[in-house]
């Protein structure tokens, strides 16, 4: 589906998706290998499907929003840079070896991953449709919102989906989802406070940030 206002309540259905794409690579490599292998597996598939794309949000919104700059244009400026400074090598390393770490110590679970990658696109879906937008004249994210700058209504589906995944997959899914958007919003309120809104870029770090922290609440609950 071509970017468009449209599109955004399909993401949480196809977070779903690679959730459980990326579960069942996960039970496979399980099969195959140690547990410690079969997550780098799984930290590898999703980079692969998703092209690096909120990898590469979270590089450049760490780059933009974590160092002391001088003002939003300049953060915004720093943001659209596609060189990549030591904010955004630090939280790539910091956020993969979460990711690994945090995977090797849980049992494989589709269910877990369904409902944690349909949260994170859950967050980004309500974002789009809530948050102001950052960046004057537009960018990659613009085409998502509503040319009439109207508020949609909040993606029930996607909330449906979500919240029901999490029931199925038990605790620790549960506890992973509510984390999740805690981390997912903390993102998004950083990025309103330094920039005045969102971008495509802290859509993506905001579903990486929460994917992470929610798969780290998973662990701690096991």
């Amino acid at each position: 589906m071509a970017p468009s206002p449209a599109a955004v309540p399909w993401f949480p259905v196809v977070g779903a998706a690679l959730g459980l794409a990326l579960g069942g690579i996960w039970w496979l490599a399980g099969r195959l290998w140690a547990a410690p292998v079969a997550a780098a597996v799984v930290v590898a598939a999703d980079l692969v499907l998703t092209g690096m794309l909120h990898l590469d949000g979270l590089v450049d919104s760490a780059d933009g929003l974590l160092p002391p700059l001088a003002d939003r244009p300049r953060r915004l400026e720093v943001m659209a840079d596609p060189a990549t400074g030591a904010f955004g090598v630090g939280a790539a390393v910091a956020v993969l070896l979460l990711r690994w770490a945090a995977l090797a110590s849980l049992a494989p679970s589709a269910l877990l991953l369904g409902a944690l990658w349909c949260g994170s696109r859950l967050a980004m879906a309500v974002t789009a449709q809530w948050a102001p937008y950052a960046r004057p004249g537009g960018g990659l994210a613009s085409a998502f919102l509503d040319p009439g700058g109207r508020r949609r209504s909040p993606p029930v589906a996607g909330i449906v989906l979500c919240a029901g995944l999490a029931v199925l997959g038990r605790g620790d899914a549960v506890v992973g989802v509510l984390a999740l958007g805690v981390a997912a919003a903390a993102v998004v309120g950083l990025a309103a406070r330094r920039i005045g809104g969102f971008t495509g870029d802290v859509l993506g770090a905001a579903g990486m940030v929460g994917e992470t922290v929610g798969l780290l609440a998973a662990a701690a609950h096991r």
